[in-house]
């Protein structure tokens, strides 16, 4: 009966021979969290700010809308009160919206920041780990060729 030879040791030295080196990747996880990190700070404070937005907006509608609501004496001061309730819910809508687009213009530049620093991160890491795994495996092939001779 054959016996399935045993590869095992020969997987171990042949990966011996071409050692890998994985600070690359510990360096790549470490810059990708970091990235994370800073996307996600971006994010929250967008989030925070649009709810101090959104907040501030509920609050002096209501402040407006209670003005409106008194009791008047006069039935055409009730569509001078609606006439002017509007008009002070469209300046506030305008007010608002316009803080809306702020925090969305700065979102949009801290992270087309973040992006660019990202990619020059990453290219400058993808340079030097080529250049690394170049030498390593320039060097276990005269290694190799070394041996066999």
């Amino acid at each position: 009966m054959t016996k399935t030879p045993d590869f095992t040791k020969v997987m171990q030295d042949m990966m011996a021979s071409f050692p890998m080196d994985t600070t690359a990747f510990q360096n790549a996880f470490k810059t990708q969290a970091a990235f994370g990190e800073k996307m996600t700070a971006v994010a929250l404070a967008a989030a925070e700010k649009s709810t101090d937005i959104t907040t501030k907006w509920a609050k002096d509608s209501l402040a407006k809308m209670a003005a409106a609501t008194k009791a008047k004496t006069e039935a055409a001061d009730y569509s001078k009160a609606a006439s002017d309730f509007a008009t002070q819910a469209a300046e506030l809508a305008a007010e608002n919206l316009a803080a809306f687009a702020e925090v969305a213009k700065k979102v949009q530049m801290d992270t087309v920041e973040l992006m660019m620093a990202a990619g020059k991160d990453a290219s400058d890491e993808a340079s030097a780990a080529v250049k690394k795994a170049s030498a390593d495996v320039t060097a276990a092939t005269k290694k190799v060729a070394t041996a066999a001779k």
